[in-house]
Protein backbone atom coordinates (compact mmCIF):
# COMPACT_ATOMS: atom_id res chain seq x y z
CA UNK A 1 0.00 0.00 0.00
CA UNK A 2 1.16 3.50 -0.88
CA UNK A 3 -0.14 6.77 0.56
CA UNK A 4 -0.45 9.74 -1.77
CA UNK A 5 -1.25 13.20 -0.40
CA UNK A 6 -2.78 14.87 -3.44
CA UNK A 7 -4.04 18.16 -2.01
CA UNK A 8 -2.68 21.27 -3.68
CA UNK A 9 0.17 23.18 -2.07
CA UNK A 10 -0.82 25.44 0.84
CA UNK A 11 -3.44 23.01 2.12
CA UNK A 12 -1.31 21.60 4.94
CA UNK A 13 0.94 19.25 2.98
CA UNK A 14 3.99 19.90 5.18
CA UNK A 15 1.96 19.12 8.29
CA UNK A 16 0.75 15.92 6.64
CA UNK A 17 4.34 14.97 5.82
CA UNK A 18 5.42 15.38 9.44
CA UNK A 19 2.38 13.46 10.69
CA UNK A 20 3.07 10.57 8.32
CA UNK A 21 6.62 10.35 9.62
CA UNK A 22 5.33 10.34 13.19
CA UNK A 23 3.15 7.35 12.35
CA UNK A 24 6.17 5.45 11.06
CA UNK A 25 5.83 5.91 7.31
CA UNK A 26 8.82 6.61 5.08
CA UNK A 27 8.04 9.79 3.14
CA UNK A 28 9.48 10.30 -0.34
CA UNK A 29 12.11 12.90 -1.21
CA UNK A 30 10.27 16.06 -2.24
CA UNK A 31 13.11 17.54 -4.32
CA UNK A 32 13.30 14.39 -6.42
CA UNK A 33 9.60 14.86 -7.10
CA UNK A 34 10.06 18.50 -8.05
CA UNK A 35 12.72 17.52 -10.57
CA UNK A 36 10.04 15.57 -12.46
CA UNK A 37 7.94 18.66 -13.22
CA UNK A 38 8.97 18.72 -16.89
CA UNK A 39 8.17 15.02 -17.25
CA UNK A 40 4.72 15.77 -15.86
CA UNK A 41 4.15 18.58 -18.35
CA UNK A 42 5.11 16.19 -21.16
CA UNK A 43 2.48 13.73 -19.87
CA UNK A 44 5.28 11.32 -19.02
CA UNK A 45 4.10 9.77 -15.76
CA UNK A 46 6.47 6.79 -15.72
CA UNK A 47 9.27 8.60 -13.80
CA UNK A 48 6.68 9.60 -11.16
CA UNK A 49 5.50 5.99 -10.89
CA UNK A 50 9.12 4.86 -10.53
CA UNK A 51 9.77 7.46 -7.81
CA UNK A 52 6.79 6.08 -5.89
CA UNK A 53 8.70 2.81 -5.44
CA UNK A 54 11.19 4.54 -3.15
CA UNK A 55 9.00 5.22 -0.08
CA UNK A 56 5.66 4.58 1.61
CA UNK A 57 4.09 8.02 1.28
CA UNK A 58 4.39 11.07 -0.97
CA UNK A 59 3.11 14.63 -0.91
CA UNK A 60 3.31 17.88 -2.84
CA UNK A 61 4.74 18.22 -6.37
CA UNK A 62 4.11 16.38 -8.71
CA UNK A 63 1.76 14.17 -6.69
CA UNK A 64 -0.54 17.15 -6.15
CA UNK A 65 -0.85 17.93 -9.86
CA UNK A 66 -3.93 17.18 -11.99
CA UNK A 67 -4.34 13.60 -13.24
CA UNK A 68 -1.25 12.26 -11.47
CA UNK A 69 -3.50 10.45 -9.02
CA UNK A 70 -5.14 8.49 -11.86
CA UNK A 71 -1.83 7.04 -13.01
CA UNK A 72 -0.75 6.25 -9.45
CA UNK A 73 -4.08 4.58 -8.76
CA UNK A 74 -3.57 2.24 -11.71
CA UNK A 75 0.09 1.57 -10.91
CA UNK A 76 -0.46 0.99 -7.19
CA UNK A 77 -3.84 -0.65 -6.54
CA UNK A 78 -5.25 -0.49 -3.00
CA UNK A 79 -3.35 2.68 -2.18
CA UNK A 80 -4.68 5.44 0.05
CA UNK A 81 -5.23 8.97 -1.26
CA UNK A 82 -5.54 12.04 0.96
CA UNK A 83 -7.03 15.23 -0.47
CA UNK A 84 -6.29 18.13 1.86
CA UNK A 85 -8.39 21.25 1.38
CA UNK A 86 -8.82 24.74 2.84
CA UNK A 87 -11.95 26.38 4.26
CA UNK A 88 -12.51 28.08 0.89
CA UNK A 89 -10.90 28.62 -2.49
CA UNK A 90 -10.28 32.26 -1.55
CA UNK A 91 -8.38 31.20 1.56
CA UNK A 92 -6.23 28.87 -0.54
CA UNK A 93 -5.54 31.59 -3.13
CA UNK A 94 -4.56 34.13 -0.47
CA UNK A 95 -2.23 31.61 1.15
CA UNK A 96 -0.51 30.94 -2.20
CA UNK A 97 -0.02 34.69 -2.73
CA UNK A 98 1.43 35.16 0.78
CA UNK A 99 3.79 32.23 0.38
CA UNK A 100 5.02 33.25 -3.07
CA UNK A 101 5.41 36.83 -1.90
CA UNK A 102 7.75 35.67 0.86
CA UNK A 103 9.75 33.27 -1.29
CA UNK A 104 9.87 34.98 -4.68
CA UNK A 105 8.64 38.57 -4.29
CA UNK A 106 10.49 40.09 -1.35
CA UNK A 107 7.27 40.54 0.57
CA UNK A 108 5.04 41.53 -2.36
CA UNK A 109 3.18 39.55 -5.01
CA UNK A 110 5.98 38.46 -7.39
CA UNK A 111 6.33 40.10 -10.77
CA UNK A 112 6.74 38.11 -13.96
CA UNK A 113 10.41 39.11 -14.02
CA UNK A 114 10.96 37.87 -10.47
CA UNK A 115 9.35 34.54 -11.29
CA UNK A 116 11.45 34.13 -14.43
CA UNK A 117 14.63 34.83 -12.46
CA UNK A 118 13.78 32.64 -9.49
CA UNK A 119 16.12 29.68 -9.10
CA UNK A 120 13.59 27.35 -7.40
CA UNK A 121 14.48 23.89 -8.81
CA UNK A 122 15.90 25.60 -11.93
CA UNK A 123 15.90 29.21 -13.11
CA UNK A 124 12.45 30.22 -14.30
CA UNK A 125 10.87 26.94 -13.15
CA UNK A 126 8.15 28.59 -11.07
CA UNK A 127 7.03 30.81 -13.97
CA UNK A 128 7.15 27.91 -16.44
CA UNK A 129 5.21 25.71 -14.02
CA UNK A 130 2.47 28.26 -13.36
CA UNK A 131 2.02 28.83 -17.07
CA UNK A 132 1.70 25.12 -17.80
CA UNK A 133 -0.37 24.30 -14.74
CA UNK A 134 -2.86 27.16 -14.70
CA UNK A 135 -2.65 28.48 -18.28
CA UNK A 136 -2.76 32.04 -16.96
CA UNK A 137 -2.00 35.06 -19.18
CA UNK A 138 1.74 35.57 -19.69
CA UNK A 139 1.58 38.93 -17.90
CA UNK A 140 -0.81 37.82 -15.14
CA UNK A 141 0.43 34.53 -13.62
CA UNK A 142 -1.65 35.02 -10.44
CA UNK A 143 -4.96 35.69 -12.15
CA UNK A 144 -7.37 35.12 -9.27
CA UNK A 145 -10.35 33.85 -11.24
CA UNK A 146 -8.27 31.28 -13.12
CA UNK A 147 -6.44 29.98 -10.04
CA UNK A 148 -9.60 29.71 -7.96
CA UNK A 149 -11.46 27.89 -10.74
CA UNK A 150 -8.49 25.53 -11.04
CA UNK A 151 -8.53 24.76 -7.31
CA UNK A 152 -12.26 24.08 -7.25
CA UNK A 153 -12.17 21.95 -10.40
CA UNK A 154 -9.13 19.99 -9.25
CA UNK A 155 -10.73 19.02 -5.94
CA UNK A 156 -14.08 18.16 -7.49
CA UNK A 157 -12.55 15.91 -10.14
CA UNK A 158 -10.77 13.90 -7.46
CA UNK A 159 -13.94 13.58 -5.39
CA UNK A 160 -15.85 12.44 -8.48
CA UNK A 161 -13.13 9.95 -9.43
CA UNK A 162 -13.27 8.24 -6.02
CA UNK A 163 -17.00 8.70 -5.40
CA UNK A 164 -17.68 4.95 -5.23
CA UNK A 165 -14.53 4.16 -3.24
CA UNK A 166 -14.85 5.81 0.20
CA UNK A 167 -12.13 3.59 1.70
CA UNK A 168 -9.53 4.87 -0.78
CA UNK A 169 -9.95 8.65 -0.45
CA UNK A 170 -9.91 10.89 2.62
CA UNK A 171 -10.95 14.50 2.07
CA UNK A 172 -9.59 16.45 4.99
CA UNK A 173 -9.37 20.03 6.26
CA UNK A 174 -6.51 20.05 8.76
CA UNK A 175 -8.18 22.85 10.70
CA UNK A 176 -11.24 20.73 11.52
CA UNK A 177 -11.42 19.55 15.11
CA UNK A 178 -11.36 15.81 14.42
CA UNK A 179 -9.20 15.88 11.30
CA UNK A 180 -6.14 14.24 12.84
CA UNK A 181 -8.18 11.41 14.33
CA UNK A 182 -9.87 10.87 10.96
CA UNK A 183 -6.43 10.82 9.34
CA UNK A 184 -4.96 8.21 11.71
CA UNK A 185 -8.09 6.05 11.50
CA UNK A 186 -7.99 6.18 7.68
CA UNK A 187 -4.45 4.78 7.82
CA UNK A 188 -5.29 2.23 10.51
CA UNK A 189 -2.75 3.77 12.89
CA UNK A 190 -2.94 4.65 16.56
CA UNK A 191 -2.92 8.48 16.84
CA UNK A 192 0.24 10.11 18.18
CA UNK A 193 -1.42 13.42 19.02
CA UNK A 194 -4.83 15.08 19.13
CA UNK A 195 -4.35 17.51 16.23
CA UNK A 196 -2.04 18.20 13.32
CA UNK A 197 1.15 20.22 13.86
CA UNK A 198 0.88 23.62 12.17
CA UNK A 199 3.97 23.83 9.98
CA UNK A 200 5.16 26.00 7.09
CA UNK A 201 2.77 28.85 7.86
CA UNK A 202 2.65 31.63 5.26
Amino acid sequence: MKIFCIGRGKTGTTSLEESLKELGFKVGNQRKGELLIRDYHKNNFQPIIELAKTADAFQDIPFSYPNTYKHLDKAYPNSKFILSIRNSADEWYNSVIRFHSQIFGRGKKPSVEQLKKSKWVWEGCIYETMQNLYNTPADDPYNKEILINHYISYNQKIIDYFKDRPNDLLVINLKDENSYLDFSKFLNKKPKRSSFPHLNRS
